[in-house]
C-alpha cells in the first residue's frame, strides 16, 4: 500500500477499519529508525462549518489529554503527533508489538486463576492512573489491551475521548452535545450505556474481560439473572477460588454503588484475598456479659468436664436413672440461674443508684454529643443535665428520651456548597448531578439535554473549580441563599473567576440541601 500521509507517514497496512475512520499501522520517514507507529483516521460524523470548528477544538484538546497519559505511564501508548487533512483527523501513536488478550486466549487457552491475577495486579494500577486524571477509559475488553514482547506487560490502547470528539453535533437547541455512545455492548454497564460513564464503569468493563479470559464466554453468552441483573458466569469457571470468584462479582455488580469505589480497592482486595461490603455506618460490637435468665438458658444439657474426658458407657437398664439424674441436673441450673439473674440485677440497680460524677470523669467530647441516636449508648439517654443519672429500665422512657434527641445533624449551607463541588472535582458527577432539586435538573436553558449537558460542561469542558469563599446571604430552615466565589480551571487551559449565588432548598426526603437556581 503506497500511501504518505502528512508527507510523513509512509502507510504499511490497515490495522482495522469502522464508522469513525481507519487504523493504520505506518513508518515515520523522517526518523533515522523508520519507527513503525499507529495512525488513527478520525472523520466527523456531521460535515458542516459549525461542527467541524467545534469538533477541531475538542480534537486538540482530547490529543493534549493523551500526549499526557501516554508521556507520564509507560503502559499507556505514547502520542507522536495529531494532525488534520482533507477535513480528517489524525492520531499517530507508539506502535506496540505484542498481542491482544483476545489473540492470547485463541492461541493460548484460557487463563489460569495465577495468570490473571498477575494480569489485575499489573493493570490495576494503570486504570488507577487514568482515574486520577479524570478521565474514563470507556472502552477497556480484551482487544484493548495488549501483552507487550518486550517485557510481558499488559498495554491500554484505544481511548474513547478522541473517537466521542468526532461525534460531536449540535442539537435543537443550539447547543453542542455528542450524539454517540463510547463503548462495546457487553463490556460497558448500563449507566455507560445511558450516556452517563463513571469511574467503576471502567471497573465493570475489567471485571467483564477477566471473565471472559476465566471462562472463554463473550458477555452475549452469559445469562443474566433477570431478578437482580447480575451476571451468571462461575458455571463456566468451576476451577476459580471463592475469593477471586468474589472479587469479580463486585467488579461487575449491576449497580455502580455495589462495585469498587476505585481500583486501588480491587487491587487491595486482591492483594490481601478478601472482598468484603463495609458497612454505611462504622460500627463497633460492645462487651455484652450476657444476663442470665430462665429464657434464654439453652437447649442443651450441661455436661461436666469428666464426662468428657472419659465418657462411660450406657447400660439399657440404668436408662431410667440417668433420666432422673439429668432431670435433677437440670432443674438445678434453671433454679441457680434464676437466683443469680436476680443478684445481678439487683447489684446493677444498687450500683447505678449509688454512682455520682466525680471530680475525674471525662466529659464527652463533641463528637460523642453529635452522635444519631442509633448509634449513642443506651446510657446516655438516661443522663440528665447537670444532675446524676436517673436509671429506669421501663422501655417507654427510653423510647421517650432517645426521641427527644435530633434526627441527624443538619449540614450548613456554606458546608454543603464546598462538598458539591468536591464531588465534581472527584470526578463524581452522577453523585453532583443528585444534588440538584429536580425542577433545576430540568431547566431547558441549561440542561436541554438533562444529564448530558451537564457532563458535557463538567466532565468536558472543565478541568476542576475551586472554591475560594462561599458566604451566606440569608438562610432558614426551609431555604437558603448562598454566595460563591469560584475559580474554573478549563481543559482548554484557560481559568475563569465567577461570582455564583446559590439557591437552596431543604430536602427532607433525603436529609439534605439541594440547589434550586443558580445566577
Amino acid at each position: 500500500m503506497q500511501m504518505l500521509l502528512n508527507n510523513r507517514y509512509q502507510v504499511i497496512q490497515t490495522l482495522g477499519s469502522g464508522g469513525f475512520g481507519e487504523t493504520f499501522l505506518a513508518e515515520d520517514t523522517q526518523m533515522p529508525s523508520h519507527r513503525r507507529c499507529v495512525i488513527k483516521q478520525l472523520r466527523p460524523i456531521q460535515n458542516n462549518p459549525q461542527i467541524y470548528q467545534l469538533v477541531q477544538e475538542r480534537f486538540q484538546r482530547e490529543a493534549a489529554i493523551l500526549e499526557d497519559l501516554g508521556g507520564s505511564n509507560h503502559q499507556i501508548p505514547t502520542l507522536y503527533a495529531y494532525f488534520q487533512s482533507s477535513g480528517q483527523f489524525y492520531v499517530v501513536q507508539e506502535w506496540i508489538e505484542g498481542e491482544t488478550l483476545t489473540k492470547k486466549v485463541q492461541q493460548q487457552g484460557l487463563f489460569s486463576e495465577s495468570a490473571l491475577r498477575d494480569l489485575l495486579v499489573n493493570l490495576l494500577p494503570i486504570l488507577e492512573y487514568v482515574h486520577s486524571k479524570r478521565i474514563i477509559h470507556r472502552d477497556i475488553k480484551p482487544d484493548n489491551i495488549i501483552i507487550r514482547h518486550r517485557d510481558g506487560k499488559p498495554v491500554l490502547i484505544d481511548f474513547g475521548a478522541v473517537r466521542e470528539s468526532m461525534g460531536t453535533v449540535v442539537n435543537s437547541q443550539g447547543n453542542p452535545t455528542s450524539s454517540i455512545v463510547i463503548g462495546t455492548p457487553g463490556y460497558m454497564p448500563s449507566e455507560q450505556a445511558a450516556g452517563r460513564p463513571l469511574y467503576s464503569s471502567d471497573i465493570y468493563s475489567l471485571g467483564m474481560t477477566a471473565i471472559y479470559l476465566l471462562s472463554g464466554k463473550q458477555p452475549q453468552e452469559l445469562e443474566t439473572d433477570p431478578r437482580t441483573g447480575e451476571i451468571v458466569w462461575r458455571n463456566y469457571a468451576l476451577s476459580v477460588s471463592p475469593t477471586l470468584a468474589g472479587i469479580l462479582d463486585r467488579a461487575i455488580a449491576y449497580h455502580p454503588r455495589e462495585r469498587f469505589a476505585t481500583a486501588r480497592e480491587m487491587l487491595e482486595a486482591l492483594q490481601i484475598g478478601t472482598v468484603s461490603v463495609p458497612p454505611t455506618v462504622p460500627y463497633q460490637q460492645p462487651q455484652v456479659i450476657p444476663q442470665v435468665t430462665p429464657q434464654n438458658i439453652p437447649n442443651t444439657v450441661a455436661v461436666s468436664p469428666r464426662a468428657l474426658s472419659t465418657p462411660l458407657p450406657v447400660k439399657q437398664n440404668n436408662s431410667q436413672k440417668g433420666i432422673v439424674l439429668g432431670s435433677l441436673i437440670v432443674g438445678g441450673l434453671i433454679g441457680a440461674a434464676i437466683v443469680i439473674g436476680f443478684a445481678i440485677n439487683r447489684q446493677n440497680q444498687i450500683f447505678v443508684d449509688s454512682q455520682t460524677p466525680s471530680s475525674t470523669e471525662v466529659s464527652p467530647s463533641p463528637e460523642q454529643n453529635s452522635v444519631s441516636p442509633e448509634t449513642s449508648a443506651p446510657s446516655t439517654n438516661n443522663q440528665q443535665a447537670g444532675g446524676s443519672p436517673e436509671p429506669s429500665n421501663s422501655p417507654t422512657s427510653t423510647q421517650q428520651s432517645s426521641s427527644a434527641q435530633p434526627e441527624t445533624q443538619r449540614s450548613s449551607p456554606e458546608q454543603f456548597v464546598q462538598d458539591y463541588y468536591a464531588r465534581i472535582n472527584e470526578g463524581q458527577y452522577q453523585a453532583a448531578w443528585n444534588l440538584l432539586s429536580p425542577s433545576y435538573q430540568n431547566n431547558q436553558r441549561l440542561h436541554p439535554n438533562g444529564y448530558l449537558s451537564y457532563l458535557d460542561w463538567w466532565g468536558g469542558q472543565v478541568g476542576s473549580v475551586n472554591v475560594d469563599q462561599v458566604s451566606v446571604v440569608e438562610s432558614n430552615t426551609e431555604t437558603s441563599t448562598v454566595d460563591a466565589q469560584l475559580t474554573y480551571f478549563m481543559k482548554s487551559g484557560k481559568q475563569v473567576s465567577s461570582s455564583v449565588t446559590l439557591s437552596l432548598l431543604w430536602d427532607v426526603d433525603n436529609n439534605r440541601w439541594a440547589i434550586s437556581d443558580a445566577n
